[in-house]
């Protein structure tokens, strides 16, 4: 069977991506990955094609003009390459325009932003592109879902924030790379403090030397919220906790005197290993981060900032799997680490949420069923 899996996303985007392609190319099927030029490394050295073919979203809307422009190229590529499925990221809606004329089933891969829009807002600009690029409009708004929806937690502790029907969850390895490993002195950390582990993902790291006029971001909020002053916050929050803390800077430089000796700073970690040893996540509140979490059994403090982060924290807060820290401030950001330490409640609830995820169906439980859609051409049924 051939599979084309689209993503226009960031590389965490690619990341959720991968474990799924990877399985279905290991269950013998045909898989091709296109993507913009960019993200073409997510998928170097896998059992899959990769072509970088899209054009890159920028800060342009997923449901705007480009989106025709996506689908222009992308659908070329697909009547060659004649796949039997598409599996697409969660906002990349011209693979679904593509899969609708192709008479292909098509299902979204879950990512960020992909599991908190509202399809019903979303409807009247996909169809002006539908009718832009000559498809039939629509009045369904889960026409996006006509196969259903993938999802990577279990149904109570699902981050979708419009549930709709037929969605299948299945639980994504613990590890994307498979050779990853902690470095020595990770081993020689003090045991007698709990370990927490901080980072602000991959997509702020980027914006780190950006202009905020060119991109019209209002610069009291750009003031507060950058990733200069949130990770010099969280480190400063860090060095007030009594702990052991390691934090990822993405390459965001940080003000050496507001390092305690408690904070190992590196550019990058192995994340979903070290969680395997740590108590608290201080985390910006990814969906990758907060599903690594849940899957090793870690509760979190969440430092939100933009896109479904928000919406992000006030679910594990709902949860009960930690807190959200509601100001970019060193002393706010230590009240919500020690609040999760010090209450064994945030612990117990963390690893309720583990074993559930742990009671879902493999990734390769995913292939079967994935086979099972395109053969029957039938939606998913849950798991």
């Amino acid at each position: 069977m051939r599979i084309l899996c689209t993503v226009t996303g960031k590389p965490s985007h690619a990341r959720a991506m991968l474990p799924l392609a990877r399985a279905c190319a290991e269950a013998g099927h045909e898989v091709l990955v296109v993507v913009p030029p960019e993200l073409t490394h997510v998928f170097a050295h896998e059992p899959v094609s990769v072509l970088g073919a899209l054009p890159a979203p920028g800060s342009s809307s997923r449901v705007g003009p480009k989106l025709a422009d996506t689908f222009r190229a992308l659908l070329p590529v697909a009547r060659d390459f004649g796949p039997a499925l598409i599996l697409r990221d969660g906002t990349e809606f011209a693979a679904s325009f593509v899969g609708e004329e192709l008479g292909v089933p098509h299902l979204p891969v879950p990512s960020g932003s992909g599991n908190v829009f509202d399809p019903a807002l979303v409807l009247a600009p996909l169809n002006e592109r539908r009718a832009e690029v000559g498809l039939p409009t629509t009045d369904d708004p889960h026409a996006i879902f006509r196969y259903g929806r993938l999802d990577c937690m279990p149904a109570d502790h699902s981050f979708i924030a419009n549930p709709t029907p037929h969605t299948f969850a299945y639980r994504q390895p613990a590890t994307v790379d498979r050779d990853e490993r902690l470095p020595g002195w990770v081993a020689r950390l003090p045991t007698d403090k709990p370990l927490v582990v901080a980072a602000i993902g991959t997509a702020l790291p980027q914006f780190k030397d950006l202009r905020p006029q060119d991109h019209n971001i209002p610069l009291d909020r750009w003031a507060k919220y950058n990733p200069t002053t949130l990770l010099n916050a969280m480190v400063a929050g860090l060095s007030r906790v009594d702990c052991v803390a390691v934090v990822a800077t993405g390459g965001v430089p940080v003000e050496q005197e507001r390092v305690a000796g408690n904070v190992h700073l590196v550019e990058s970690f192995a994340q979903p290993l070290l969680l395997q040893c740590a108590q608290l996540m201080l985390t910006h509140g990814g969906y990758n981060s907060i599903r690594e979490c849940v899957g090793a059994g870690v509760p979190m403090a969440v430092l939100p900032v933009f896109g479904d982060q928000p919406q992000n924290a006030d679910r594990v807060e709902e949860l009960g799997l930690g807190t959200r820290i509601r100001d970019v401030d060193a002393a706010e950001i230590a009240k919500g680490c020690e609040q999760v330490l010090q209450d064994p409640e945030f612990a117990r609830r963390a690893r309720g949420a583990q074993r559930r995820m742990l009671a879902l169906p493999s990734v390769a439980d995913a292939v079967v069923e994935l086979e099972r859609v395109a053969a029957e051409r039938s939606p998913l049924r849950g798991a």
